[in-house]
Order: C-alpha cells, then sequence, then structure tokens
C-alpha cells in the first residue's frame, strides 16, 4: 500500500489559476485530463478534494471532471500583499489509494485604489532650501499586487515642486518631492498642490491627497543621523515596550533651532500600531508582541526634526526572528467516525492535515499514534496523513475507540498537540448464537395436561442489534422416525419449552429432538442443541395376573396330606407396566378357608403351607391373595386358587370335583360325564403328541445339512448351570423368585420355539 502511494504522488503539483473574486461555478480546470482518467474512473474510484486548510474553495464534478469555483475568494483576504497567492489541496483517490497535488494561484484584479492615510499632508520647508532638496511623501496604501499595485504618483501642476516615484527593496512604491524653485517667504508663504496615486490596472484606478508646503524661515542647518540605516534583529516572542533600537541624530544650530525631536514617518498603519518613539531620547519600543508567522520584517522611516522645522530621515529594518511558540495543528479532512467491523486492513478513517506556523526545525513536524491499536499513520504527502487501518476488527472484543493522533516539532523545546478522533464499529453478523448446555434435560410426569411450562432454553449471542435476537425453534425430524417434535414446543422468543399433550409412561418413556437457536442476521447463523424430555411414571397402571390366569374362576392345586410346614403350593405371578416405585409388587394372603394353613411370600407370591397339614383340615380349601404396587395411590389386584388336600393324586379329580363342605355324595351320571370327559382330552393329546412328534421329526430331516454345518446341537432338556446369561430372567423384575427351578422340555434346534412353565418340580 505505502509502495502504491508513494507511486502515486506527482513529484510537482499541478498548476492552475483563476481571478479573484470569481463568481461561483466557474470552470478552473479538467482534472480528470490533467491525470489522463475518464469521468468513469473518477466516480469509480470516489475522487475528492482535501482542502489544505479549513475551508474549501473549489468543487471537483466527480462526472466531467471539471474543477469550479465552489466559493469567491479575496486575494487581499486570503493571502495580503504575497505573492503568488496559491490556495493547495490535494486530489485523493481510492481503489487503489493515491494523491495527486494541485495549486491553484489566485490572480489579482484591480478591486482596489490607492489611499492616502492622509487626505492633508503638511510640508514644513525653509526658504533657505536650494533646488533639487528632496522630500519624504506620506505614502499611498494599495492592497493590490502586481500592475495592479500602486506603480507611480503625480502632482498637480505648480512652480515650486515636481514628484518622483521610487521603489523599496520590498518592490514597494513611495514619492519624493523635489524642490524645483527656491522658495521665498515673502512672496508666498504657502504652496498648494495635489498628489496622485495611480496604480496600473485597466482601467487603473488612483487616490489623491492635498499637499500644503508651508515656508519657514530660514534655519541652515538640517538634523543628521550617525547612520542612515539601522538593522536589528528582535525575538517574536519579546515583552510589550521592549526596546527595539535607539536613533540619534544631531544640529549644528543652536538653541531650539538645534533642538531634534524624533518621530515615526507615516508611511505605514502598521508600523504605528506596532512600534513607538522616544521623542527626546530616540528610543524605539514596541507597542504590542511580535508574530512571526504574520510578517518577519518591518521598515520604519524615522524623522528628526530640528526646533527650525527643518528634518531628515532614516530607515531602520527590524528583523523578527523565530521562537517555537506555535504547537502543531492536526487538521481534519475528513474523518469515518462508523466502522464496520468487517472493514479489511488498510482502510481508509480518517485523513488529516499537519501544520506548524514557525519555520526551520520549529515549523518540522511528525506524527503518531498513542496506545496499541489497530490503527496506523500513512504518509500521502508533505504534511498529509492517512488513518489506516492495520488489522482485523472485531466489535464483540472492542465497540469503540478513541484514537489519539500526536503531533510533535523539532523545535526545542519541542511542542505537541494531540486530537482524539472516536471511532465506533458497526456489528456484522460474524458469531453465531451459543447454547449454554448441549444437552437439555427436562423432565415432565405422564398424563400431564397440555400447555405446561416444562423449562427454559437459553442462548447467547455476542453480535448487537438483530444480529443479537436470538429465534428457537425445533429442528423437523428425519423421515420415518418418531414424531418427537409432535410431543412438545418451544417458544420461538423465549426458549420456554411446553408440553404439546399427555405422555404414557409405558409407550414413550423418554424422547429427544434437536432444537435450532437462529439470530437475525443476514445471512442468518444458528447452533444446535439437544433437548431430552425424561416421563415421570405415574401409577397409573394395576398389576396384572399371569398365573392364575386372570379370566378363571379358580385355579387348582394339589396338596397331598402328608405336606410338611413350608410346602410350595403354588406361585401367584404378576406384572405392573409402571417402572420404579410403581412397579414394586407384595404379595398377601387376603382370604382363605382356613387362614393359618398357609402363607404368601411377601415378595415372591409364593404360596406355601404355614404348617403341616393334619386330617382335621379341610379337603377343599379356597384362598384369596391380594397383589398390591407401591404407588402413591397404591393399585392392586386378586387372584383365587382351589387347594385340595388329597392323600394320593389318584382321587385329585374327585376331590377337585367335590365340596367337602357340602356333605352330598356325587351323583352316578356326573361321574360318567366326567370320565367322557377326560378319555376325549386323552385322545386329543395323543393326537396332538403324535402330530408334534411327525412335523418335529420332518423338520430335523429337513435341516440336517444345516446342522451339519453348524455346531453339535444342543442337549433337549437342560439341567442345572445349564442357562445361558441372555436367557430370559423373570425373576429380575422383580415379580418372580429366582430360587425355585421349574422343568422345561425344547427340541432340538429349538432356540428360537416359544416354551411355558408347566409346574413346580415335585420333591
Amino acid at each position: 500500500i505505502l509502495l502504491l502511494c508513494v507511486s502515486g504522488m506527482r513529484a510537482e503539483p499541478a498548476r492552475y489559476s483563476v481571478p479573484e473574486e470569481a463568481e461561483r461555478g466557474s470552470f478552473v480546470a479538467n482534472i480528470a485530463k490533467d491525470l489522463g482518467l475518464t469521468g468513469e474512473e473518477l466516480l469509480a474510484r470516489q475522487a475528492r478534494l482535501v482542502p489544505e486548510g479549513e475551508k474549501q474553495y473549489f468543487q471537483l464534478n466527480q462526472h466531467t471532471g471539471d474543477l469550479v469555483v465552489r466559493e469567491q475568494m479575496d486575494r487581499e483576504e486570503l493571502c495580503g500583499q504575497s505573492e503568488p497567492c496559491l490556495v493547495r489541496f490535494e486530489v485523493l483517490l481510492e481503489s487503489p489509494l493515491q494523491s495527486f497535488r494541485a495549486e491553484v494561484r489566485l490572480t489579482d484584479i484591480n478591486d482596489h485604489a490607492p489611499v492616502f492615510l492622509n487626505k492633508e499632508i503638511v510640508l514644513k520647508i525653509p526658504e533657505s532650501a536650494v533646488p533639487e532638496t528632496r522630500f519624504l511623501l506620506e505614502s499611498a496604501h494599495d492592497p493590490d499586487v502586481g500592475n495592479n499595485s500602486l506603480q507611480h504618483y503625480s502632482i498637480s501642476s505648480n512652480e515650486y515642486f515636481l514628484v518622483y516615484t521610487r521603489r523599496r527593496s520590498d518592490g514597494r512604491r513611495y514619492a519624493e518631492l523635489v524642490l524645483h524653485r527656491a522658495l521665498d517667504r515673502e512672496q508666498q508663504a504657502e504652496v498648494a498642490f495635489s498628489i496622485t496615486a495611480v496604480d496600473g490596472g485597466n482601467p487603473p484606478r488612483s487616490g489623491t491627497a492635498l499637499i500644503r508646503v508651508v515656508v519657514l524661515d530660514i534655519n541652515d542647518n538640517i538634523p543628521v543621523f550617525t547612520r542612515s540605516l539601522y538593522k536589528v534583529s528582535i525575538m517574536e516572542n519579546s515583552p510589550q515596550d521592549a526596546i527595539v533600537v535607539v536613533v540619534s541624530a544631531r544640529d549644528l544650530d543652536s538653541g531650539t533651532n538645534g533642538e531634534i525631536a524624533y518621530s515615526i514617518f507615516q508611511n505605514s498603519e502598521e508600523n504605528l500600531q506596532t512600534f513607538k518613539i522616544n521623542a527626546e531620547t530616540g528610543q524605539i519600543r514596541l507597542k504590542k508582541p511580535l508574530d512571526y508567522e504574520e510578517k518577519k520584517t518591518y521598515e520604519i522611516d524615522v524623522q528628526a526634526t530640528d526646533g527650525g522645522g527643518l528634518s531628515t530621515h532614516c530607515k531602520v529594518e527590524v528583523q523578527v526572528k523565530d521562537v517555537n511558540d506555535n504547537a502543531p495543528e492536526v487538521i481534519i479532512t475528513s474523518l469515518t467516525s462508523t466502522l464496520s467491523e468487517a472493514a479489511p486492513p488498510n482502510t481508509v478513517v480518517a485523513l488529516f492535515n499537519v501544520r506548524d506556523r514557525d519555520s526551520g526545525d520549529n515549523g518540522r513536524t511528525t506524527c503518531e499514534l498513542t496506545g496499541a491499536q489497530p490503527f496506523r499513520i500513512t504518509l500521502l504527502a508533505a504534511d498529509a496523513y492517512a488513518l489506516v487501518t492495520s488489522e482485523t476488527l472485531d466489535r464483540e472484543q472492542v465497540e469503540e475507540y478513541n484514537v489519539t493522533v500526536r503531533a510533535r516539532d523539532e523545535g526545542s523545546p519541542a511542542l505537541s498537540v494531540s486530537k482524539t478522533l472516536h471511532v465506533r464499529l458497526l456489528d456484522v453478523n460474524d458469531n453465531a448464537p451459543t447454547f449454554t448446555q448441549a444437552v437439555y434435560t427436562m423432565v415432565m410426569s405422564e398424563n400431564e395436561p397440555a400447555g405446561r411450562s416444562l423449562g427454559r432454553l437459553r442462548a447467547t449471542d455476542p453480535d448487537a442489534g438483530e444480529n443479537a435476537r436470538v429465534r428457537y425453534a425445533l429442528v423437523p425430524p428425519l423421515t420415518g422416525t418418531l414424531a418427537a417434535a409432535s410431543f412438545v414446543s418451544v417458544d420461538a422468543e423465549s426458549g420456554i419449552v411446553r408440553s404439546l399433550r399427555p405422555l404414557d409412561y409405558e409407550k414413550v418413556p423418554a424422547f429427544e429432538v434437536t432444537v435450532r437457536a437462529a439470530d437475525g442476521g443476514s445471512p442468518p447463523l444458528s447452533a444446535q442443541a439437544v433437548l431430552r424430555i425424561v416421563v415421570r411414571d405415574e401409577n397409573d397402571n394395576t398389576p396384572v395376573l399371569l398365573h392364575p390366569p386372570p379370566d378363571s374362576s379358580a385355579a387348582g392345586e394339589l396338596v397331598p396330606r402328608w405336606a410338611p410346614s413350608g410346602y410350595l403350593v403354588a406361585k401367584v405371578v404378576a406384572v405392573d407396566a409402571d417402572a420404579g416405585q410403581n412397579a414394586w409388587l407384595s404379595y398377601e394372603l387376603a382370604k382363605a378357608t382356613e387362614p393359618g394353613l398357609f402363607r404368601v411370600g411377601l415378595h415372591s407370591g409364593e404360596v406355601r403351607t404355614a404348617r403341616a397339614v393334619t386330617e382335621r383340615d379341610a379337603a377343599r380349601q379356597r384362598l384369596i391373595v391380594l397383589v398390591r404396587d407401591r404407588g402413591q395411590p397404591p393399585r392392586s389386584a386378586t387372584a383365587t386358587l382351589a387347594v385340595a388336600l388329597v392323600d394320593d393324586f389318584s382321587d385329585a379329580f374327585h376331590q377337585l370335583g367335590h365340596d367337602p363342605a357340602s356333605g352330598q355324595q356325587p351323583q352316578v351320571d356326573e361321574e360318567e360325564m366326567l370320565t367322557t370327559y377326560l378319555i376325549a382330552s386323552l385322545v386329543c393329546v395323543s393326537s396332538l403328541f403324535l402330530l408334534s412328534v411327525l412335523v418335529l421329526t420332518a423338520n430335523t430331516l429337513c435341516k440336517a445339512r444345516v446342522r451339519a454345518e453348524l455346531s453339535p446341537p444342543s442337549p433337549s432338556c437342560y439341567a442345572d448351570g445349564d442357562f445361558v446369561t441372555d436367557s430370559v430372567d423373570v425373576g429380575g423384575t422383580g415379580t418372580l423368585s429366582p430360587a425355585y427351578r421349574y422343568e422345561m422340555c425344547l427340541t432340538s434346534g429349538s432356540g428360537r420355539s416359544e416354551f411355558q412353565f408347566l409346574r413346580p418340580v415335585l420333591p
């Protein structure tokens, strides 16, 4: 970038001219043509003018490249008597950054006429003055310069005097009155004529004053200065009333004709305002402080007049020495107070000039930034700088900067000035929202009504404004998955999660959905989190009996008369679809024919004899077992068992088919019908058994080849310890006890077949 800037700067500025007082919109030059650019290029590269001072006098048309006058300019007001009068500016182009210096010279027009400070000039000349004696006249003032300034003087016709126009060292012209013919006071005591100052304009302008010459009586000696030219220098910080120089003159006459009075000749109003002289001692002192930056040299005409009216003149040249009394000035010509945080390095933030009114080392300046900030200063031209970014910006780390530019001169002691620029960064959507948790877990009760608040999601975005406004939404599930998004909803603004419908724990114990948080930027950025909803089980399911079946009126069990205490009669098996404490089941004997004969395991559901069976016990017992869970409130179910006490199993059907408590004998026809039922049942069972054997045999023959490639078939009956770990563990559910084994037979290769428990193995 620096190489581009240096290559883009012209060694010599472009020079133009325009007359002062030119109307607004007056054409000056075509910048585009001089730079070799088209109007479209000027517009594309955002060409603009950067004035050297604080005021912009010209305007650039970016479409045509024309440089026109923006505001009327008075050359005398801007530059005074200085020539040439230049208005400097820079043409700044971007993409790439280039700077071209240019200056417009204001040509003077004759808009001022010469003016005498005094409309009447009185001269006292002795009658003894010889011809060709010269007398200095008060100068007229014309603020124009060049040919438009004062060019010559002329006087009206008279027989005594002529006028000559002289030039000073600074180029200004003054008049000398020359005596052409000797004066005679007795003939004419006063001579009056007019003097005219004419400038060189077209048409010329002029100013006139009246000269009155008073003829004095003879005084044959005039004062004489010791030196005709006094050259002195004085520091610009000299205090008021400080002595500048002491001039001295003497007169050979005596008496009043030898008394000398000093005065400053009225050749400049500025000299009269700046200096004063002691009429008796000739001491010249300051009336006000000097300023090197305003004026560097003064030329004073001092007149010495004796008591007889004779006078003489000398010159005093005062050189003002510069003192480092002016701190540098930082002039901001262009400032971008708001900057996008996405601005790349070398983005121009501000353009400024540094100016020091002092001269020499006192006027040489350097520029720097204070503090560590992502900015730097680039030199565009002499005393013209650009403040640019040096690295990428991040509004989330620093939202605004106070950039302090310090300018320092090389004087002794050095003076400096600081200028603070406030730069605020505009937000760019460069940060995605962030959830406070990767996984949110919320709990809802089973059967909880819709609309209940389950919790709140929270995501933060370090951006600002709309870029930080976070909105929440559920991510649509994949096709074919559980429509969990229909169970809950998320408020887009607050992130509050609400249930949409009641849930059944037994169907949906828990589910997960994906939640997205998106900001309001363009394009929007988003983040995702997992929302896990756990359904808390409620005791809404009654225990279900597996054995005995709930649809049977009563299950029959046989107990021998010789059964000791603790004999296993039956096992009540029940399950509960709930979970946790709601599924913990307990068993108790609710009702029995003889309550003391049987007992029920609290957690196993096993019905055992509480004591040994005696002959006095009724042959037929009826038991009601209550199964209750531990929910709040608890739910329960009952199982009915019919127990027959038999001497041996031959009369089992007889005992189960009669009620011993009734005392009545069975009828003959009932026994015959029972026998018929038993024979029919035996035939059916035998037929089913033979059919099963045939099917299994056919299945075995068909899969012989498959079994040959696999490991040898497992035994058809499993003994103790042969159960593998992945078999069904009924006791693990909390409803069946693992303390009892049940006889089970399977055919070879029937690992996928269903089976059922027949009954406990009797001892």
